[in-house]
């Protein structure tokens, strides 16, 4: 049943989306480099997949983020426990507005229609991300475009906090969870809390 509203509710979206993100392409493509950037993220039962995201940072944000890190201790001990920046230097003009209310994320849409993710579940973490993390209920689910982490304390809260997150929601899991969490979502993009 989930997994069929999900597809229903990305068909039924696709026509408002797709125009958005074509919109989003181009000022992207207009800022210079890619639009889309793929990265491998830990799906259900540790199967890797590829991730679709607009692009919000700069060309070779890795080699960046290195560099940062090696220059800055203090930045270096929030990314070491949070695995995100507060003022990330990697994000371009563009992308630090279509990060700000998450429009970063819709190509992820593609993810869900597929069966990588879940329009809600845990958020899906990378590989390299999988010692950190000290929970098991991820493995069980689809990762999710949002979830009770993202409509929480998605800035507030350290990497290993999530773990709460998705154990919550896999003890949780129904529709109307579901349901609940996604009007709280919009809420979430529409005010611009994201980072």
């Amino acid at each position: 049943m989930k997994r069929a509203i999900d597809l229903a509710l990305v068909l039924i979206g696709g026509p408002f989306f797709l125009p958005l993100i074509l919109l989003l392409v181009i000022l992207i493509k207009l800022d210079g480099g890619p639009a889309f950037y793929l990265q491998p993220r830990i799906g259900r039962n540790g199967r890797v997949f590829r991730l679709w995201k607009l692009r919000s940072m700069v060309p070779n944000a890795d080699a960046a983020l290195a560099s940062y890190l090696q220059s800055d201790a203090e930045a270096r001990a929030e990314w070491e426990t949070n695995q995100k920046l507060r003022h990330d230097p990697r994000l371009t003009a563009i992308g630090r507005h279509i990060r700000r209310y998450s429009l970063d994320e819709l190509p992820q849409l593609w993810n869900v229609l597929v069966g990588d993710m879940s329009l809600v579940g845990p958020r899906p973490m990378m590989p390299n991300q999988r010692t950190l993390y000290p929970g098991t209920a991820y493995y069980d689910l689809r990762p999710g475009l949002t979830g009770l982490w993202q409509i929480s304390e998605r800035n507030n809260c350290t990497f290993a906090d999530r773990a709460a997150y998705d154990n919550l929601y896999a003890q949780t899991i129904s529709l109307r969870t579901d349901f609940r969490t996604l009007m709280c979502t919009f809420k979430v993009v529409f005010t611009g809390t994201g980072c």
